[in-house]
């Protein structure tokens, strides 16, 4: 199974995308990861949140093949312990899906269209944080999760 994370705008902090980019090598000794961003929406300060979400669907659903399976990283998402989530991965790669796709979206989050076509939704944290952590965030527990299910001493209990 290939793991993708969508992004909307890009990483400005150099220490944050130092970081990520550690745990995006680390996680290529267990999985093929990618991480693509979508470029923020040009004038979007002339558009409605509405128009946004719109905009930032179109450009999340163009990179999206109709045998992926979509996550949205999501509030409203259901929440993982870090075990729970590794279990969540071993089930989809049971289940013979090839590409899982996760979407952070932009700052007012996904238009219908999105939720429509997504097959789930995970939280990181009833708390809210900035784009750029949530990927940091995400990479991380992604690469816990698989040492939890390699048994590796990276996670303890």
């Amino acid at each position: 199974m290939k793991i993708t994370l969508l992004a909307i705008g890009k990483t400005d902090d150099k220490q944050l995308q130092t970081l990520i980019d550690t745990y995006t090598q680390r996680l290529k000794h267990y999985v093929p990861f990618s991480m693509e961003v979508i470029p923020d929406i040009k004038n979007s300060k002339n558009l409605s949140e509405n128009q946004q979400k719109e905009l930032e669907g179109q450009e999340i659903l163009k990179r999206i093949s109709p045998s992926d399976a979509l996550v949205l990283l999501d509030e409203k998402g259901k929440t993982y312990t870090s075990v729970g989530f590794s279990e969540f991965l071993q089930k989809k790669m049971n289940s013979g899906l090839k590409n899982l796709v996760f979407v952070i979206g932009g700052p007012y989050g996904f238009s219908e269209s999105v939720y429509g076509k997504a097959q789930g939704k995970v939280s990181l944290s009833s708390m809210t944080f900035s784009h750029q952590m949530v990927r940091l965030f995400f990479t991380e527990q992604l690469y816990r999760a698989y040492t939890i299910l390699r048994n590796e001493p990276y996670h303890h209990q």
